[in-house]
């Protein structure tokens, strides 16, 4: 596997300053061979010589250190070289378990996230409308490569088929049940029967109703159409109607007992207690059912439901006026608002952070470990050592600059100090 360049930072010149450090051992031999063959003329030769030799020694050596770490010298076996290629999965090994310890360990990671203060930042920077507008772009792009992707028929036959699927696993006829069972708890169902008296009586008061039940009844009243009392039977009939309609439900009105409602009450349950239990029912209900899923018009329908949806959601996505972007933009800056003005909100946010951070610290902890310990050792030890090299090379060509002019300088004291002592 490639070792990724952005860890191991920028290169820099590391050929140039591996030339300049064989140029000073070169130069350091080449002063040692003029020196010896110049001290029999003068003695301060010999500290030229000493100086030249000992310089020799420390480039080498220090040639050897750099070399070492990175590969065999000379292509050379020799023991404890090649340090970074023979021990890669050994280091990463250690790099994880130094960042699970030291980068997250509970008490570090819970201090930070005391300081940082999610739930404050979240707010200011939701507040600002470049920042709520930049969150409804991003999310409008999501939302255009969704609804582009899910622009395909394959998909519209998936969701018809689940649709189909889902639809035969349902107990219509029981959920039906269940359904109006939660519908007539606590009596909800009363209130139903009120709202459809009401519109009831606000119906009946209508000139048009009123003068179509006359015409009803007219017709009934055929014998009194010869006198000409047809239309003034109806018109107190249907007044009586509705005098009738009215009094009835101003007596169910103050009334929670009224027969009335008994008897809806008695007639709801009933029907729930069917569709729970009455067997003929339930079979009815999914016959229905079946030939409702078994029916084309439902596919073709649900087809064109989807297409529909996703039409309007990309025809609304690309206007410049989107209505979706406008939606979401405005509850970014709304929810940064009522954040910001929230501090007891923002204080509950910041505290289950804080009080989740443990668990999922020492839930993922190891796995973080374990991860960087796979991807090191996933890494080509060659290609890992030459982008090392490569990278930090500069830096260590420095090792052998002054192991160079340290030892010239080291073996010119000693080479002083001999000269003293004798």
């Amino acid at each position: 596997m490639k070792v990724p360049h952005a860890l191991l930072g920028r290169p820099r010149d590391a050929a140039g300053m591996k030339r300049l450090a064989l140029g000073l051992l070169v130069g350091a031999a080449c002063l040692y061979a003029l020196a010896t063959a110049m001290e029999p003329r003068h003695a301060a030769w010999g500290y030229v010589a000493a100086f030249a030799e000992a310089a020799m020694v420390g480039a080498v050596a220090d040639w050897f250190a750099v070399v070492a770490l990175f590969r065999h010298p000379l292509g050379l076996p020799i023991p404890h070289t090649a340090i970074i290629p023979a021990n890669k999965n050994r280091i990463g090994d250690n790099l994880g378990s130094f960042i699970a310890t030291h980068f997250l360990a509970t008490d570090q990671v819970l201090a930070k996230v005391r300081d940082f203060d999610a739930a404050g930042r979240v707010a200011d920077w939701l507040s600002h409308p470049a920042n709520a507008d930049r969150v409804a772009a991003r999310l409008l792009d999501v939302g255009r490569w969704a609804v582009g992707a899910l622009d395909d028929e394959r998909v519209r036959t998936f969701v018809a088929d689940l649709a189909r699927r889902g639809l035969a696993q349902v107990d219509v006829t029981r959920l039906s049940g269940q359904v109006l069972e939660a519908m007539t708890h606590e009596r909800r169902h009363q209130e139903l029967l009120d709202g459809v008296l009401v519109q009831l009586a606000r119906l009946l008061g209508e000139d048009s109703v009123q003068d179509t039940i006359a015409e009803a009844i007219a017709r009934e009243v055929k014998a009194l159409k010869y006198v000409g009392l047809d239309q003034v039977a109806a018109r107190l009939a249907t007044r009586k109607v509705v005098v009738i309609v009215a009094k009835t439900i101003i007596d169910m009105a103050d009334d929670p007992a009224h027969r009335l409602r008994r008897r809806f009450d008695d007639m709801v349950d009933g029907f729930v207690t069917r569709l729970k239990d009455d067997a003929a029912l339930q079979a009815r209900g999914e016959r229905l059912k079946r030939e409702l899923i078994d029916n084309p018009a439902l596919g073709s329908y649900i087809h064109q439901l989807w297409g529909e949806l996703l039409a309007w959601l990309q025809a609304d996505m690309a206007h410049d006026d989107s209505s979706i972007r406008r939606t979401i933009t405005q509850a970014a800056r709304t929810l940064g608002e009522r954040l910001a003005g929230d501090a007891d909100i923002r204080g509950w946010i910041n505290g289950e952070l804080q009080a989740a951070a443990p668990r999922l610290i020492e839930r993922y902890r190891d796995d973080i470990r374990r991860y960087i310990v796979a991807r090191v050792q996933a890494w080509d030890a060659r290609e890992m050592t030459d982008e090392l090299e490569r990278h930090i090379g500069r830096d260590l060509q420095f090792i052998r600059i002054n192991g160079t002019l340290v030892g010239g300088l080291v073996g010119l004291l000693i080479h002083t100090a001999t000269h003293a002592w004798r």
